[in-house]
């Protein structure tokens, strides 16, 4: 695979793990397209190609990053602009994305990070959201803020909302581990609760479908709103909205709760598409 990727002249990001191709000319910095990871500098070109093999080696297994000058231009581009937004500033287009492999679990999951990427690019390029109004988080982020712990996930799907008006699109996209508990409270007809897994969910505990509805859902004002893509197992109803769509019927299902606990929003409008129904599993695929 190594002598492949070097006679088409590709890199391959050890962040995203995509490829992208080598530059035609020999630039002071190679940046991934689709993380925005900074790679090895790659100097002089060599006639006999060794140096350029050396370089690309270095980049394929994964150098250290050294540290950036306080003074550099890099060092003052923010990562995280938009958590430092003065109060009641908020932009009509915002995003989180969150991905979580567990990496340091013998569970972990191998393509979360990237599909993270894919989807910022789809917004930024596809739908016009700017990188400045998206946060994004994972285990690879510099930022304390940005990695995907329970606590950390909750104050991003706050910012999320907060302060959202008539006009605004809003999405929340996560892809990691997604599990279910009994559900104590009868506002769920199967009787669990739907889950997703933050990255120290073993010692801080899993955000529920209550939680996310909670934070997400109830306060969105009329004219905003809402799409969540939820890539994880146990996901079907992980809003807790009050109707769910058959494909197979072509109609939407009653999901109120039983305990006649109120699933709505406050006039807006919130889409969940989820990879799976709540009793299913779904599979990290990763080539």
């Amino acid at each position: 695979m190594l002598e492949e990727d070097l006679m088409e002249h590709k890199i391959v990001c050890p962040r995203c793990r995509q490829k992208f191709p080598l530059p035609s000319t020999y630039t002071e910095r190679v940046i991934c397209p689709h993380c925005r990871l900074e790679n090895p500098i790659l100097r002089k070109r060599s006639s006999s190609g060794n140096c350029m093999k050396e370089q690309l080696k270095k980049i394929l297994r994964g150098s250290p990053k050294k540290p950036v000058a306080s003074g550099s231009s890099l060092a003052k581009r923010p990562s995280f602009r938009a958590l430092d937004q003065e109060p009641g500033v908020s932009a009509p287009k915002r995003a989180v994305l969150c991905g979580v492999t567990h990496k340091n679990w013998k569970y972990k999951l191998k393509g979360t990070i990237n599909d993270v990427f894919n989807m910022k690019d789809l917004l930024t390029q596809v739908y016009k959201f700017e990188e400045k109004n998206i946060l994004v988080l994972t285990e690879e982020q510099t930022d304390k803020r940005l990695i995907p712990t329970k606590v950390n996930i909750e104050n991003c799907l706050r910012w999320l909302v907060k302060d959202c008006q008539g006009g605004d699109s809003l999405v929340f996209y996560y892809s990691g581990h997604g599990l279910r508990q009994p559900d104590f409270n009868n506002d769920e007809r199967d009787g669990f609760d739907e889950t997703i897994c933050p990255v120290d969910f073993l010692k801080e505990g899993m955000i529920l479908d209550n939680d996310i509805y909670a934070t997400i859902v109830k306060p969105l004002p009329e004219g905003v709103t809402l799409h969540a893509i939820v890539d994880a197992s146990h996901s079907g109803t992980i809003l807790d909205l009050e109707h769910v769509y058959d494909r197979k019927t072509g109609k939407w299902n009653d999901n109120r709760s039983p305990s006649g606990a109120r699933k709505q929003t406050s006039g807006g409008k919130a889409y969940s598409i989820s990879a799976c129904k709540d009793g299913q599993f779904a599979a990290d695929i990763y080539n």
